[in-house]
């Protein structure tokens, strides 16, 4: 089995070789880059399964490169910086961050939210059969079906491919705007309202479908589909 491989992104040499030495000793390839031309270089060409990303970067800051990292794919990043404002801990979610960590840390929280995440994010993509199954949960895009405890539920077009998007995504928040943008399309000039709308019909279906996932709302943020670890 290959090393799952991390890009460690940050000004800071010192830190760099610090989590390369702490990922190493866990079994992790690790390449490194120093400012955020070199990271968005390293992406494109090592293919990382993560990115440990700095935002305060010389050539091109952390917030640029995650936008331009998420544009390509859903690789996991997770945000590094002193900052420790609510600010940037939004603005890191909308960009599609899947973590944010506050500087000072211990080398040891890195690396296991590192495996906190990879974890999450195996089963990321969506499934290539357009049916997705969580427990008492069965949504199928290709009948447009959606069956809740085993009993086929009526539900329309876009509450189906609303949820069938945050499904294929466990775990990951993703903002009303952005919801709008995948589910909706770009061409959408919609209220973000609409969002809420549908996730509260949606909720109202799948009440008491299983305990092990949930439509949780972000506050401030927007909505993900939460499955417990």
């Amino acid at each position: 089995m290959a090393k799952e491989k991390v890009l460690i992104a940050d000004d800071d040499k010192n830190i760099c070789e610090l989590l390369r030495l702490y990922l190493a000793k866990e079994g992790y390839e690790t390449v490194l880059a120093y400012d955020g031309e070199a990271a968005l270089a390293a992406f494109e060409r090592e293919k990382p399964d993560l990115v440990l990303l700095d935002i305060m970067m010389p050539k091109m800051d952390g917030w640029e490169v995650c936008r331009r990292i998420r544009a390509a794919g859903s690789t996991p990043v997770i945000m590094l910086t002193a900052k420790g404002e609510t600010f940037d801990k939004v603005l890191g979610l909308e960009l599609g961050a899947d973590d944010y960590v506050v500087k000072p840390f211990d080398a040891k929280e890195v690396v296991a939210r590192i495996k906190a995440v990879l974890r999450r994010c195996v089963p990321a993509e969506a499934p290539s059969d357009g049916v997705i199954h969580y427990d008492g949960l069965s949504v199928d895009l290709t009948r447009y079906e959606l069956k809740v405890n085993g009993k086929t539920v009526e539900a329309p077009p876009k509450e189906l491919e609303l949820l069938y998007y945050l499904a294929s995504h466990p775990n990951r928040v993703f903002t009303r705007d952005q919801l709008l943008d995948e589910v909706w399309g770009f061409e959408y000039y919609g209220d973000s309202r609409t969002i809420d709308v549908h996730v509260k019909r949606l909720r109202e279906k799948l009440e008491n479908a299983g305990d092990q996932w949930s439509l949780k709302t972000v506050w401030g943020v927007g909505y993900k589909f939460e499955v417990k670890e």
